[in-house]
């Protein structure tokens, strides 16, 4: 189905969309080319969809511009390391859980609905795609991570369950404010940044986990269509897409996969970090590198993702 968007929400987290949450801030420093808190040098994935369905670079909800005529593009609700479960990523800092991301949408719609009014704010928000890509930091920042209980709570198929009935219900939390059409991408084969390969390999139990929670997903999308076939939910597999781009690197253009540009795990003892921080000199060549940081995309394989998730998801 091809949708016809005129407003891009975004709930998402940090796998694809970098943004500062340090000290509590959320900030979506969209224009800034080479921005250190965005964990890219360059753009990110949602970037490049909105750049495809005609729309410009969005404000974060937390940014001041969010308000009044701004907000009718869209707005961005992601926070950096956050996951579906209250707890994920709380290491980094303060972030923003897939409800509370909810929670700002609600606001955001009672906003529109009162600047729009009635008919005109129904048809909008019927109008608008929902891009969704969250559950993959519930793994390396919570399942797999000593100080969280959840491994010794739940085996990993519980765990997959546990995080698709959460996201269902979120979905349908979502929908339930007038959102008609939604986005909804696999969480990505995590076990294959810097941070997490090995020469050359993938981690394959974090890839592994990460594939059950995608098959579980995308029986949910499936009943979602069969349930509400007044919506549209579109399932992308930007699992299969990027593992397809990461092993066959050398053919779109990336000479160095298993590396970052900036920051990154380097050496043999690898305790340097994994994000670019400030001062920290990048790679010359950075177009020729398929990650930025230690576990995030680079701007020139978020553009081609985009291109493959175009040609294979209609959106």
């Amino acid at each position: 189905m091809m949708f016809k968007v005129e407003t891009l929400w975004i709930l998402i987290t940090a796998s694809l969309l970098a943004l500062q949450t340090n000290g509590g801030a959320t900030k979506y420093t969209a224009m800034y080319w080479w921005a250190h808190c965005r964990l890219c040098n360059g753009k990110i994935l949602v970037d490049f969809i909105a750049e495809m369905v005609g729309l410009p670079l969005l404000p974060s909800y937390a940014d001041v511009i969010a308000k009044g005529d701004s907000i009718l593009f869209g707005v961005n609700y992601a926070s950096a390391g956050a996951g579906i479960l209250h707890d994920t990523g709380r290491r980094f800092g303060r972030v923003i859980p897939f409800e509370e991301q909810i929670n700002n949408l609600r606001k955001t719609v009672d906003q529109l609905r009162w600047q729009l009014h009635g008919n005109e704010a129904t048809k909008y928000l019927a109008n608008a795609l929902v891009f969704v890509d969250i559950g993959a930091n519930d793994y390396p920042n919570n399942y797999f991570l000593t100080k969280y209980p959840s491994s010794h709570l739940y085996n990993l198929e519980q765990f997959a369950d546990l995080l698709t009935n959460l996201y269902r219900n979120h979905i349908l939390e979502i929908q339930g404010l007038g959102l008609r059409k939604f986005l909804i991408l696999e969480a990505p084969p995590i076990g294959c940044t810097p941070i997490r390969s090995r020469n050359l390999k993938c981690n394959a139990t974090l890839n592994h986990a990460v594939e059950m929670f995608n098959t579980r997903l995308k029986s949910v999308v499936h009943d979602l269509r069969s349930n509400y076939p007044r919506s549209a939910f579109t399932y992308a597999p930007s699992f299969q897409l990027f593992k397809s781009l990461f092993d066959n690197a050398e053919a779109y253009g990336f000479n160095v996969k298993d590396k970052a540009c900036c920051g990154g795990i380097a050496g043999s003892n690898r305790t340097k970090p994994s994000i670019c921080f400030k001062n920290t000199v990048p790679c010359p060549n950075r177009n020729e590198y398929l990650f930025w940081d230690g576990a995030h995309r680079s701007d020139a394989a978020n553009r081609i993702l985009a291109a493959l998730l175009h040609s294979t998801t209609s959106f």
